[in-house]
C-alpha cells in the first residue's frame, strides 16, 4: 500500500461510553490520521462506527489490533465514501425549482461518471428564511460537499448572510435568477434551472474544462 493511502473502516462494537476512545487510541498507535468519523448507530445490541483514515502502512495489523479489543465484534476495511459517492452537489429551495435543477445536475453527472468521475446529487425542498439559512450553513459541514445550488423564487435576508459565510469557507454557490438579495451574494447566477444544475456539475468535475473564476460574466 502506498504511504498515507486513505482507507475506510467499519467497526461493529458493543454500545456504551468510552468505545470511541478505545478505537481512536488503537488508530493513533498505528499513526493513522482520522479524516472522517461517523457513528452510524449506537444502541443495543451494537454500535457501528465508520472511519476514513490516512494510514502510512498496510491496514492488516491495525485491523487485527482493533479486533483484539474486547468491545469490538467486527472490523472491516471498506471503500471510502469519496471513492463510491465522490463529490456532492446540494440543491435546496422550492420543490418545483429543485426538481428542475436536479434534472440538469443528474443528467450532467451521469455523463461525467461514465468517464470515471464520482459525483452525487442531493436535494431538499425547503421553505422559510430561517430553515433555508440553517440548511445553507449546514452544507459547509457536510462531507465532500463541493457546490450548493439555491433554487427558488425569492431568497434574501438571513439566507444571504449564510451564503456569504459558506462561500468564505470555500463552497461554490450557484443561485437561480430570482428576487431577493441571494443572487447578489452567489458565485454564479443562472436563469434556467436545468442549466444551473448542469453548470454546477461542470464546475466541480475534473473531467470538465470549466472554471467559474474565468467567466467574464456572472449572470446567465
Amino acid at each position: 500500500m502506498p504511504a498515507s493511502e486513505r482507507i475506510g473502516l467499519l467497526v461493529h462494537t458493543e454500545p456504551g461510553p468510552g468505545v470511541l476512545h478505545q478505537l481512536t487510541g488503537v488508530i493513533a498507535r498505528h499513526q493513522g490520521d482520522i479524516t472522517l468519523v461517523e457513528i452510524l448507530e449506537t444502541r443495543p445490541p451494537e454500535s457501528r462506527i465508520y472511519f476514513e483514515i490516512d494510514l502510512p502502512a498496510p491496514p492488516e495489523q491495525l485491523l487485527a489490533d482493533l479486533r483484539a479489543l474486547p468491545v469490538v465484534r467486527q472490523a472491516l476495511q471498506v471503500k471510502t465514501f469519496q471513492k463510491i459517492y465522490g463529490k456532492r452537489i446540494i440543491i435546496m429551495g422550492g420543490g418545483a425549482q429543485v426538481g428542475q435543477v436536479a434534472i440538469g445536475a443528474i443528467s450532467e453527472a451521469d455523463r461525467h461518471n461514465i468517464r470515471g468521475e464520482h459525483i452525487s446529487v442531493d436535494t431538499i425542498p425547503l421553505v422559510g428564511e430561517q430553515p433555508l439559512a440553517d440548511a445553507v450553513r449546514a452544507v459547509a459541514r457536510l462531507p465532500r460537499a463541493k457546490a450548493l445550488v439555491l433554487a427558488g423564487s425569492l431568497m434574501g435576508g438571513e439566507i444571504e448572510k449564510a451564503v456569504r459565510e459558506v462561500r468564505e469557507q470555500g463552497l461554490l454557490v450557484i443561485s437561480l435568477n430570482m428576487a431577493g438579495s441571494v443572487p447578489e451574494a452567489a458565485d454564479l447566477v443562472v436563469t434556467d434551472p436545468v442549466q444551473a444544475g448542469v453548470m454546477a456539475v461542470m464546475a466541480v468535475a475534473d473531467t470538465a474544462k470549466f472554471n467559474v473564476a474565468r467567466l467574464k460574466q456572472r449572470v446567465f
